[in-house]
């Protein structure tokens, strides 16, 4: 295995699960692959449907608003990349014994209202208890949308030439669960400001709106061509995804990349460097050149930041990073510099 903390790596994906996938079927058009966030299924009558699956979260150090927020938004980001929200939603919840029926309420209760929130119909699904389950992954998800074949994006259809996008700061969702997680040693080290900041850039890790607002309300003549979801690896580690998904290459000037204070401090005490580390809030886009102002102005107008940062190039051109005046080929690691980093701070018993 490529890593053993985050998601399967790579080379994992490519030789474990790429070439068994079941049954091939002819209207499955996008089906599981490396820096793609959804799967397409085309339907009757020019339609296709969307799927995407993620983990739910249970994180009693966040609380159980805070893990159904997470639980819902983060399936929502995926989905954005299609440059639609969710329509349905499954969930599958394998709950500890100890799971009490009025916590469960709460949950429950907090799933539906941030559902109905994004319009998303819940559908069914499965919930049970387990004896000894005590992780913070309390089973998985499954949202679906369907429209139009030919309005549907993925991260596979960035083009050369295209420009790069990055909506908000790097490491919103690093900064924001570091700083809740670990509240004291944030006050601490980078004062009360910062962690009160950090703790309540929490509710920015939807980038759902980005998505909607960057492909506007004629999606075919907004220049947007590709979108996708930042997670583990940053935002680096995404544009370095979705030039490898659509079989390009790339050039990232590293000065443009937008790092806020607020994400900069908390990392800085944590050792990690914002641009690498779970970014989940901010969005990789790529459009036409031509397009861009227009696409910026629109995501401005809802009061989302957006920096532009690189330019997506030909194969040949390699995947590169421009940093102090000198390119060179971008690094790219399957595992995310966060993970070590929280249960490292956690085995140091820092509060």
């Amino acid at each position: 295995m490529d890593n053993k903390l985050g998601k399967l790596g790579h080379r994992s994906i490519d030789e474990l699960v790429i070439n068994r996938c079941g049954r091939l079927r002819s209207e499955v058009r996008v089906g599981p692959q490396f820096g793609v966030d959804v799967s397409l299924v085309d339907l009757p009558g020019g339609q296709a449907m969307a799927l995407t699956s993620d983990p739910l979260s249970l994180i009693p150090s966040l609380g159980l608003r805070e893990s159904a927020w997470l639980s819902v938004h983060l399936m929502a980001n995926d989905m954005a990349t299609t440059g639609m929200a969710p329509m349905y939603g499954q969930f599958v919840l394998n709950l500890p014994a100890t799971f009490s029926e009025e916590d469960f309420r709460t949950y429950w209760e907090y799933i539906h209202t941030f559902c109905s929130d994004i319009g998303v119909a819940i559908t069914g699904g499965h919930t049970g208890f387990v004896e000894g389950q005590n992780s913070t992954i309390a089973g998985g998800g499954t949202f679906i949308s369907i429209g139009p074949r030919e309005r549907m994006l993925t991260s596979r259809s960035a083009q050369p030439g295209d420009t790069i996008l990055v909506t908000k700061s790097c490491g919103i969702s690093s900064a924001a669960i570091l700083a809740m997680s670990f509240p004291d040693t944030v006050r601490q080290r980078a004062g009360t400001e910062i962690q009160r900041l950090a703790s309540e850039s929490f509710y920015h890790t939807s980038s759902l709106s980005d998505a909607l607002l960057a492909v506007g309300e004629d999606a075919m003549q907004s220049g947007v061509t590709a979108l996708h979801d930042v997670t583990e690896g940053g935002v680096l580690g995404a544009i370095y995804e979705m030039a490898v998904a659509s079989g390009n290459g790339m050039v990232v000037n590293a000065d443009r990349l937008p790092v806020e204070t607020v994400q900069a401090e908390v990392c800085r005490i944590f050792d990690l460097d914002p641009r690498h580390c779970i970014g989940a809030g901010s969005m990789i886009i790529t459009c036409r050149k031509e397009k861009v102002n227009s696409v910026i102005a629109r995501l401005a107008g809802g009061g989302i930041t957006c920096a532009e940062v690189g330019e997506i190039r030909p194969r040949e051109d390699g995947l590169m990073i421009a940093e102090e005046g000198k390119s060179h080929p971008m690094a790219y690691s399957d595992t995310d510099p966060y993970w070590a980093a929280f249960f490292t701070a956690f085995r140091k018993g820092w509060k």
